[in-house]
């Protein structure tokens, strides 16, 4: 069994992949995403499983305890810290967070490199390229998933934080190239 996990495609959300943000619990910075995985996807549900299982073998072979914390969240069951419910992007998702101390590999579609710091953002969707581990500290056993390389696959919608384009606030209509801006030249004697 192998630790290394390719996923099919998933939705990211709290993404910060582009640039690092700093992790409040070790004040080290981070490359970080949570993915949304649909539960339909049972392939990369079963890849995932299967990773966890040979990270705990790895570390405890035979004897992995009975109490290990699980890197898979479900949305439809899971609450966030005031009791209230997931957003509706969740549902019929497992989720999970997976991050790195070094910026991943970010590539498109036709696997052309990302380089800026938007170019995947909380709400799209693309596939991830994760190592499982287990760890033991401070008392906390259990399984993460570190995070290799992305691949962006489509734009989606914003979730949440997000701001509207210019284009959208202004009603205008969206163009590639900028249209010419009449040069005026002042009368310096009618201030």
């Amino acid at each position: 069994m192998t630790t290394r996990v390719v996923t099919d495609k998933v939705r990211f959300s709290f993404c910060n992949v582009c640039s690092p943000r700093r992790n409040e619990f070790n004040g080290k910075d981070e490359f970080s995403t949570q993915i949304l995985v649909a539960k339909s996807d049972t392939t990369t549900v079963a890849a995932l499983k299967d990773a966890a299982r040979a990270a705990l073998a790895t570390k405890w072979g035979d004897k992995v305890p009975t109490k290990v914390r699980n890197p898979m969240r479900d949305g439809d069951t899971e609450t966030k810290g005031d009791g209230s419910a997931l957003g509706p992007e969740y549902k019929h998702h497992f989720f999970m967070t997976v991050k790195s101390s070094k910026r991943p590999g970010i590539i498109d579609s036709s696997g052309v490199e990302l380089l800026g710091l938007d170019d995947v953002a909380s709400g799209d969707w693309g596939r991830v390229s994760l190592n499982a581990y287990a760890y033991d500290a401070a008392g906390n056993k259990g399984v993460s998933f570190g995070l290799n390389n992305v691949q962006l696959m489509s734009k989606g919608e914003s979730l949440g934080g997000g701001r509207p384009s210019a284009a959208a606030d202004f009603g205008v209509a969206t163009s590639t190239t900028a249209a010419p801006v009449a040069e005026t030249v002042a009368d310096d004697d009618n201030w």
